[in-house]
């Protein structure tokens, strides 16, 4: 009955449209009751979740997105991404994608991803004759790339949540190259999409402004070798960097590029307020509801269950991808990674998966979910950013949504692309 209350509340509650955290409170709150459980439990394990020393990165990292974006450094990666790519069939859409890859390795946060570089590549795209759909789908698919390389916050998150055990400097190491391999992924696709169409190629600047558009971008750039070389190699943690990353782009914004002004900063402090307190509270309460799924034994079971369906690690591995895009198409993805990473983490473990491989696994799982509704966060921004609906986004989202399943196999059932680098450190 404890099961039934306990997820069975939790999908009602969430399908009359309650905001996840407060499906994951209530849920929980109503379960602690009828197994006797002081009120208060909840609330501690709540605070609990929130009071992690290491969860400290996740809103300094939001507050440093922020100041990037309003301190000119997210329009410089994007004219430098243009030098490179603009050039090629479907050029702005190209564009798209290295810029959110460059910006993603500085953010790394998918939804500042896809308002960044999507507030600035849809408009012009959409003047240059592209299709809102395509510049839409471009630019929430190729947001998802930021959650694979560093610092994405969800890498820590999966860490937290595996209580600590698996190495934040391991995860970032681990998500280069599957990042990678998704932008060349995309780019192939907007590449096909684009001549299809035919959709027009944008004029190669030259070598000389391609060399000023990389000199005016370095500032921005560094940031990703600071915060990567600094947690790899032990010089500071992932919080540390986290901080090192606001007062790095608060330097470059005011002293070096000149374009944030009191305004804009203060503007800056509040966005990250409001956020942190919205991915605060989802922690919180996910926190809380992944304790009573311990509490019931909830793991022990969900390992028994998929032994009894088969012991094979790639059907094990199919399963699980399918458990997690199902998942993503109605949890955000806080919520998700830290709910079923103390679940699906002894599964994997059990069948001999490496922790870091599975959190890479998990991570694009999740990515993939923030583009498909009903709750579909990046692709809800997106969206609103090129003023479309959902349902005329979905249309034409299938071959860039494709080309991530496809990357999501190759990366689940070839562990040597997550595992290869994080060794070479090792």
């Amino acid at each position: 009955m404890a099961y039934t209350i306990l997820f069975g509340s939790f999908t009602v509650l969430m399908m009359i449209g309650m905001p996840i955290a407060f499906c994951l409170g209530i849920a929980s709150l109503a379960t602690a009751l009828y197994l006797g459980l002081p009120p208060i439990v909840v609330f501690q394990q709540m605070n609990s979740g929130m009071n992690v020393f290491a969860m400290m990165a996740i809103p300094f990292f939001i507050f440093a997105g922020d100041l990037m974006v309003r301190g000119g450094i997210a329009n410089r990666l994007i004219r430098f991404a243009a030098g490179i790519v603009g050039h090629l069939r479907g050029g702005l859409g190209q564009v798209n994608i290295v810029a959110s890859t460059l910006f993603g390795g500085i953010s790394g946060s998918a939804v500042a991803d896809a308002s960044a570089v999507g507030g600035l590549m849809i408009p012009q795209m959409a003047a240059r004759g592209y299709d809102r759909g395509y510049a839409v789908n471009v630019t929430v698919n190729a947001a998802i790339i930021a959650l694979m390389i560093p610092p994405s916050h969800n890498m820590i998150l999966y860490s937290i949540s595996a209580g600590g055990n698996v190495s934040v400097a391991d995860l970032f190491t681990a998500g280069i190259v599957p990042g990678i391999l998704l932008a060349a992924a995309l780019m192939v696709t907007a590449y096909v999409v684009a001549r299809r169409r035919g959709y027009p190629s944008e004029p190669f600047p030259g070598f000389r402004k391609l060399g000023y558009y990389l000199l005016a971008s370095l500032p921005g750039l560094l940031l990703i070798g600071i915060i990567f070389g600094g947690v790899r190699s032990g010089v500071f943690t992932a919080t540390e960097s986290s901080c090192i990353a606001v007062l790095y782009a608060f330097a470059v914004a005011v002293a070096v590029y000149r374009e944030l002004d009191w305004k804009g900063f203060v503007e800056a402090v509040l966005q990250a307020v409001r956020t942190t307190a919205m991915v605060l509270l989802v922690i919180g309460t996910a926190a809380a509801f992944g304790w009573l799924m311990a509490f019931l034994q909830v793991q022990q079971g969900m390992v028994a269950t998929i032994s009894a369906i088969s012991e094979n690690p790639i059907v094990v591995l199919l399963l699980i991808n399918i458990i997690l895009l199902l998942l993503g198409t109605f949890m955000d993805m806080a919520p998700l990674v830290i709910i079923t990473t103390p679940v699906l983490l002894p599964v994997v473990k059990a069948f001999g998966i490496d922790p870091v491989h599975f959190g890479v696994v998990m991570i694009l799982n999740a990515g993939i979910g923030l583009n498909t509704p009903p709750v579909g966060t990046v692709l809800f921004v997106g969206c609103a950013v090129g003023g479309i609906s959902i349902r005329e986004a979905m249309r034409t989202i299938w071959p860039f949504f494709g080309a991530s399943i496809a990357v999501l196999m190759l990366v689940t059932y070839v562990p040597a692309l997550s595992l290869w680098l994080p060794s070479l450190f090792h």
